[in-house]
């Protein structure tokens, strides 16, 4: 991950060194130049050097940043994607039904009970979040409790577990930092674009050729920045993958049932409604829900999440690889609430 990091730094550095030459070529001369000598009379090492150092600083910066917004631990990004903490004191049947077994998976997996955020996305998924088991976070959807049973819930809770045991939602988050430095420029340059907007009712004609020049700044910020996404989606799909099969096979040690999490995964396969979630800010936790939350046109080649077939394939060696359809549970059978015994 880290050298993959600092290949992306790299090829940001290089980048934005070509364009700024480019810009500056053009300035003086009028014309795209391509004569190397020539090239190098406009741009020494010394300008090389400081736009580097000032890429690093704004790579490294971001990161700094981010990794900080982000140190209230879980209940940051549960809110950040839109997820409201369920009470403990709810009335609603599902998800007083939700609450027992998250307290069920953690007296199983032997931690402390997280709180529990609801995101209003119909979709089924799912994801564990925090920096310890001290402040995590479990976060579902409305479509996971009203389309899975009680025992499918069990294996996705159970799956989210393992991600808080194995320290893998702290890797998470640090994660987003470290790839929020990487996108900045991109998304610098997708701001300047927004600006045009507002400034090209504002201004006049006389100041065409001031914007102008910020739209060509801001479109080659954003071209920058999708190198900056293509390796993002790349080391987010390398960490992801193999945890996930982990988290599937943990989900079976604490149920004691593989047909928990297998009947979860072939519903999502089978599901009209997906796992897509529509949050603005899903893309940055793309890499930590319980299947794949976002529909991006290099999905197949950069996945966070291995394909469903393969991870049921290996919980339920002999499937006949036929998903289930999921349909909205209308009722749900009231649950006794005890209290846990002291000590």
């Amino acid at each position: 991950m880290v050298l993959l990091f600092m290949l992306a730094v790299a090829g940001l550095i290089l980048l934005t060194n070509l364009f700024l030459l480019s810009i500056l070529v053009y300035v003086k001369t009028q014309q795209i130049v391509v004569d190397p000598e020539m090239l190098y009379h406009y741009y020494s090492w010394k300008e090389f050097t400081v736009v580097s150092a000032g890429v690093c600083l704004l790579v490294f910066g971001g990161s700094l940043y981010k990794a900080l917004s982000l140190s209230g631990g879980g209940p940051t990004v549960a809110e950040m994607l839109g997820g409201r903490l369920i009470s403990q004191a709810t009335t609603d049947l599902q998800q007083r039904r939700l609450l027992n077994v998250v307290e069920e998976m953690a007296i199983a997996a032997g931690m402390p009970i997280p709180q529990v955020y609801l995101l209003s996305d119909t979709s089924i998924n799912a994801f564990a979040a925090g920096l310890s088991p001290a402040n995590a976070v479990i976060g579902i959807t409305e479509g996971t409790l009203q389309r899975l049973s009680r025992e499918e819930l069990q294996g996705v809770i159970a799956h989210e577990f393992s991600h808080i045991a194995n320290g893998d939602m702290r890797l998470n988050i640090r994660l987003i930092g470290m790839l929020h430095g990487i996108l900045l420029i991109g998304l610098i340059g997708y701001f300047l674009m927004r600006s045009l907007r507002f400034a090209g009712r504002s201004r006049s004609s006389k100041g065409g050729g001031g914007l102008l020049a910020i739209a060509a700044i801001g479109f080659g910020l954003m071209v920058i920045g999708y190198a900056g996404s293509f390796f993002g989606q790349w080391i987010k799909a390398i960490v992801s993958r193999q945890r996930e099969y982990l988290a599937d096979s943990s989900a079976v040690q604490f149920t004691r049932n593989k047909d928990g999490i297998a009947g979860a995964l072939k519903k999502i396969g089978g599901s009209a409604v997906g796992s897509y979630i529509s949050s603005p800010f899903a893309p940055q936790y793309s890499h930590a829900y319980f299947v794949n939350g976002l529909n991006f046109f290099w999905q197949p080649w950069f996945a966070t999440h291995p394909p469903l077939e393969a991870r049921i394939k290996r919980i339920e060696p002999a499937w006949d690889g036929e998903f289930l359809n999921s349909v909205v549970n209308k009722t749900v059978a009231p649950e006794v609430v005890e209290a846990a015994p002291s000590g």
